[in-house]
């Protein structure tokens, strides 16, 4: 089935970011009652702290196993059983009677979410046309940045009443997901017809995934991961870990300043979202690629400047709207190279901005405790500006997707 875009997104991606946002909605609605509820089975600091990191890091060994499941099953049946396994257990975790369960179950559910995720992004990539990637990428985005804002107010709430609940809300929310997935999302392809992107050569549809060790002497592929890499450092590590620590400790405000902070930085990429898919795909990946990772060490870079309220602020818009082409760029970029139909190739993008957001908050934090905050927001600039670099190395000519004979079948 090909799926031609009408001058519009193919029917399938909306379906995924309607998919996104139930997803982050739901994860927004658990993720205050988890530390409530690991604390209620009476561990300390650091086994609350592993309670939340042992679904990323879960999250990130397993990706690459969701790669090689997508390309031998299938997009649709590898996204719907992930979700399933999330819901599964997440379900059971409410349930759980002792801690070591309650981690287990978290556990687990690390691992359908790489499933759903690598299989989002690879469908994602498959049936949007070259000349509509960047916007597909920016929508898909987007459904997980409403949700993500919109989730965490209500789980306070429902928290306050029980913190078994958002659990069982959270299981029933992805069983839907699963539902939609399931019913309306078809393995498709892009429509050869479509006109190609601004800087990028159509992909070759007669042709396999792309093998991983040829993505990997790609420069294109290259920049893309290490530009994931630092979003993932920033935007899910640095971010939500080391700021509000910032805005309470160095510049003496209350808790709603750091809170305003990230309200501003993720309202700004919300808003970059609505052009920044459209940009990706007019004025080109690279120069698209360029100007979000400039944004965003910039805005990082400020905050190595002495402390000062409106620099916070500054700073959390304009990462914001880098983000919002870091968003687009490198997907689109990684979609390009493989003619999207790679699914290892995609579950190492998505685990390059995991290993960041698991990385990111351990590095910041110890260099904080070592040397201050300014060297930590240091050293996360350069992170940045790393992608900064990889995105002018990418040849001015696009590439085109790598030939027949350098993809497995």
């Amino acid at each position: 089935m090909r799926v031609g875009t009408g001058g519009g997104l193919p029917r399938e991606v909306r379906v995924l970011a309607v998919i996104a946002f139930v997803v982050a909605l739901g994860f927004g609605i658990v993720a205050p009652a988890i530390p409530l509820f690991a604390r209620s089975f009476g561990v300390g600091t650091t086994a609350v702290g592993l309670a939340v990191s042992a679904f990323a890091f879960f999250r990130f060994v397993s990706a690459f196993s969701g790669g090689s499941l997508v390309e031998r099953f299938g997009e649709r049946l590898v996204l719907a059983s992930g979700l399933v396994i999330v819901a599964v257990t997440t379900g059971l975790a409410g349930l759980a009677g002792s801690f070591p369960l309650f981690l287990g179950l978290r556990a687990a559910g690390g691992i359908g979410s790489a499933m759903f995720t690598v299989a989002a992004l690879s469908l994602l990539l498959r049936v949007a046309p070259p000349s509509h990637r960047g916007r597909a990428a920016a929508t898909w985005q987007g459904g997980f940045i409403l949700g993500g804002i919109a989730g965490p107010a209500a789980g306070g709430l429902l928290a306050e009443l029980s913190p078994r609940l958002p659990f069982f809300l959270y299981a029933g929310f992805l069983l839907v997901a699963g539902a939609v997935g399931m019913a309306l999302l078809r393995t498709a392809e892009p429509d050869p017809a479509a006109p190609e992107a601004a800087d990028v050569a159509g992909p070759d549809l007669d042709a396999g995934p792309v093998r991983l060790g040829s993505a990997l002497r790609s420069r294109v592929y290259l920049a893309a991961l290490v530009a994931n890499f630092g979003v993932g450092w920033v935007l899910f590590g640095v971010r939500n870990s080391l700021v509000p620590l910032y805005v309470t400790e160095e510049l003496g405000r209350t808790v709603a300043w750091a809170g305003a902070g990230l309200l501003a930085g993720s309202l700004a990429q919300a808003l970059g979202l609505l052009r920044s898919g459209r940009l990706v795909d007019a004025w080109g990946r690279r120069p698209s690629l360029v100007l979000g990772a400039a944004l965003a060490t910039a805005a990082m870079a400020v905050l190595v400047l002495p402390p000062a309220i409106w620099a916070f602020l500054l700073s959390m818009a304009v990462f914001g709207l880098g983000a919002s082409l870091l968003a687009s760029a490198p997907a689109a970029l990684v979609g390009d190279l493989s003619g999207g139909r790679g699914g290892r190739v995609v579950a190492v993008f998505q685990m390059s901005a995991d290993l960041g957001a698991i990385a990111g908050p351990l590095v910041a934090g110890w260099l904080t405790d070592v040397a201050g905050f300014q060297v930590a927001f240091g050293v996360s600039t350069a992170v940045l500006a790393a992608g900064l670099v990889g995105g002018l190395a990418i040849p001015r000519a696009a590439p085109a997707p790598a030939p027949a004979a350098a993809r497995a079948a």
